[in-house]
């Protein structure tokens, strides 16, 4: 018997984000995923080296690349709908649940076990791949003002702060230790300039 829940993820690259923008660099979902993944990972080792943790790195990478495949049957519903009311959001959070079961059924049942907890995530995890969602549109935002888009202003802003309202310690030291770079040039990166 054949299953299609790679080649279903697979499809994550013909899922672009920011549909409602103006981007001088289209963003699929593949690519802000790892991104998301990078993040997150860094976010874990944070909290266990420096603010007392004990959680997988790994995991919550892990994790963080999945945390968007509800969107290959959902599409990339844009935040300022998502998040609209209080009662889109829980009918969106719903359809991201049956999204996410969809997929899972799309397993060979032995693998499932294995595969279901990247989708039902302690709230630990979840607080740390949502914090790397958000830096990694932070960083999209900084990237597209970088590029002259002042489309991305106001996200930007926004988005700032909603990283800064989560009160999650290792956000706030990726803020101050790492956000800064991603406006610099390559050269400025490598300190060539």
């Amino acid at each position: 018997m054949q299953y299609h829940y790679f080649a279903m993820l697979s499809r994550m690259k013909n899922i672009y984000r920011w549909g409602l923008m103006r981007n001088t660099k289209p963003e699929n979902l593949s690519e802000h995923s790892l991104e998301v993944a990078f993040i997150a990972h860094c976010l874990a080792v944070l909290r266990n080296k420096r603010f007392g943790g004990s959680v997988d790195p790994n995991f919550v990478a892990t994790a963080a690349m999945f945390h968007d495949t509800g969107e290959i049957i959902t599409g990339d519903m844009p935040t300022p709908i998502k998040y609209y009311n209080a009662e889109i959001k829980s009918a969106y959070k719903q359809i991201e649940a049956v999204a996410e079961e969809r997929l899972l059924s799309l397993l060979p049942e032995d693998l499932r076990e294995e595969y279901t907890p990247l989708y039902r995530l302690d709230e630990e995890t979840e607080k740390l791949v949502k914090a790397a969602d958000k830096l990694s549109a932070l960083i999209k935002c900084i990237e597209e003002l970088n590029m002259g888009n002042r489309e991305f202003a106001a996200a930007e802003r926004s988005t700032r702060k909603a990283v800064e309202d989560m009160h999650l310690p290792e956000a706030d030291a990726f803020l101050a230790e790492f956000i800064d770079s991603f406006a610099l040039t390559l050269d400025e990166q490598n300190g060539r300039a």
